[in-house]
């Protein structure tokens, strides 16, 4: 067995995210990850990264962007981790994943429920440089973003969404409407958010 799977849990959980970066239809199958916690926790200079949002309608330019993030904690019980869907991949999608989530790092993760039908599964974790425990001063969230990920759990199924937000709490900082405003961003990158 080689099979190759990505466990998703913010915008990736989309299947048109999904389908933006690896160029075709993809089938998420919902999935667990037990021993990770789910919360606000990545961090984007929004003034130096390859998108640069202002918020609407005041056109001010917020400092830092956060997204989702997933933490290793091995106090999460068994069926309490965050939710999500696994993606089945193969190298060339695995490394067009890398350059979507430019700012985290590809880690290997357990599902032990699929380890038959998976080889590998892995999860993408901010980088150090990224990691925020506490939102920095000025960061907000991109409304779109967020709307964007309860969408796609919606979408897996009525509990999906309650079970996305009770793993993951509310969001800590304001959620903003914005447009993008400049950058070079990556093929296969949304430029929503």
């Amino acid at each position: 067995m080689t099979a190759i799977a990505v466990f998703a849990y913010g915008s990736l959980v989309d299947p048109r995210s999904a389908a933006l970066t690896l160029g075709r239809e993809v089938e998420p199958i919902p999935a667990r990850l037990d021993g990770w916690r789910r919360r606000w926790s990545q961090a984007r200079d929004n003034l130096s990264a390859e998108k640069t949002f202002a918020a609407g309608p005041s056109g001010a330019l917020p400092p830092w962007i956060l997204g989702l993030n997933i933490e290793p904690d091995q106090s999460i019980a068994v069926t309490t981790g965050p939710n999500g869907v696994l993606i089945e991949v193969d190298e060339a999608e695995l490394a067009a994943l890398d350059r979507r989530e430019l700012r985290y790092d590809r880690v290997e993760v357990e599902i032990p429920s699929e380890a038959d039908r998976f080889a590998t599964i892995f999860s993408y974790t901010a980088k150090p440089a990224n990691f925020a425990p506490q939102p920095p001063a000025g960061a907000v969230i991109v409304a779109a973003y967020a709307q964007t990920v309860e969408r796609a759990f919606a979408a897996i199924g009525p509990s999906e969404l309650a079970t996305y937000l009770a793993t993951t709490g509310p969001p800590p900082v304001e959620l903003i409407d914005a447009q993008l405003v400049g950058g070079e961003i990556p093929a296969g990158n949304p430029r929503q958010w």
